[in-house]
């Protein structure tokens, strides 16, 4: 198999370099708009340089695209490999805003084409076991669940403006797998933000810190709870409590929390810093899915209706945030 790779960036020298320790794949050949970073990149993972996304799309050259560039770009290029033929996997969000999502999403159906979206925490061992914990009864009837991703340090001052904001990039996540584990819909949102941080995010119209209370169609409540700022280390968390039990996702020895009881020593090792190093298994796992479903005809695990869904409890949560409002789903569905 043959894949290309679109954006040399951080996260897309992470995912060429997991792509490229696939044993199906041959060959790997990646575009940037810096051609000197693709090089630099190429030669670090052992792939090969396409020069353009032309170059990539041209027929026969890949048999599927990975898409790692720029979110501004995430749309076009989503729709270039879709009607080049090639199955396509590219990184959260589809597009920037939700009327861009809903035309991709429109020419995806139509075209009955591979898409995946990069959501990984459907891959990861934690969340999938408190999924099926959720499924077979273990916990018993839901009552509530509470979600939380905060960063162990702020993203720089220049990506803020770019980024969609505190909802939209960090808390759909949480959106997005809580309607993966629990298969229900959020319809109404309540949301609260604050800064406490540097002055880049209120300059940028954005918060630094955030919660969530969701309201899912079945009654359940759920918090979710985001912030910039995690002085003790990358903290993801999900905790479902049911009528027979609680489970909790990400509570393990490198839990970026302290127990305030005298003689508690958990958690005994450094937390995590950042997102690669906490899901380096579920990205690989979600390359892997993708991969196995381009080479089986198979369909994607994360639809780009799914990523709308996601987006739209996202846009739900910062309208009420600014309009000081609940604020329901169906307000923003276009």
């Amino acid at each position: 198999m043959r894949v290309g790779l679109v954006g040399a960036g951080r996260i897309g020298e992470s995912h060429a370099a997991a792509v490229a320790a696939r044993p199906e794949v041959e060959e790997l050949v990646l575009a940037d708009a810096d051609p000197a970073r693709a090089r630099e990149v190429a030669g670090r993972v052992g792939a090969h340089v396409a020069g353009t996304v032309d170059n990539l799309l041209r027929p026969g050259a890949v048999d599927a695209l990975v898409i790692t560039a720029a979110t501004s770009a995430h749309a076009e290029l989503i729709l270039a490999g879709v009607r080049a033929g090639v199955p396509v996997f590219c990184e959260k969000p589809v597009a920037p805003t939700v009327g861009e999502t809903v035309q991709v999403l429109r020419e995806v159906d139509e075209r009955r084409a591979l898409v995946h979206i990069g959501f990984m925490r459907r891959f990861d061992a934690g969340y999938a076991r408190a999924r099926r914990a959720l499924r077979d009864g273990e916990l018993g009837e839901l009552h509530r669940v509470h979600a939380v991703t905060c960063d162990a340090a702020p993203p720089p001052a220049a990506y803020i403006p770019t980024s969609g904001g505190l909802f939209r990039d960090c808390s759909v996540h949480d959106f997005d797998v809580l309607r993966w584990i629990t298969g229900r819909e959020v319809v109404e949102v309540h949301a609260y933000g604050a800064n406490r941080g540097a002055d880049y995010f209120a300059e940028a119209g954005d918060v630094d810190t955030a919660v969530a209370v969701l309201r899912m169609d079945d009654g359940v409540l759920a918090t979710v709870q985001g912030s910039r700022y995690n002085g003790g280390g990358y903290d993801v968390r999900m905790e479902l409590a049911g009528s027979a039990g609680t489970i909790a996702v990400g509570l393990d020895d490198r839990t970026a929390l302290r127990s305030a009881e005298e003689k508690a020593a958990f958690p005994g090792q450094e937390p995590f810093r950042e997102f690669w190093s906490r899901f380096a298994s579920a990205y690989e796992a979600e390359v892997t899915a993708f991969l196995s479903a381009v080479r089986e005809g198979g369909t994607s695990p994360c639809t780009v209706a799914d990523a709308l869904e996601a987006l739209l409890v996202a846009e739900a949560a910062e309208r009420s945030r600014r309009e000081g409002r609940p604020v329901r789903i169906e307000e923003v569905r276009p």
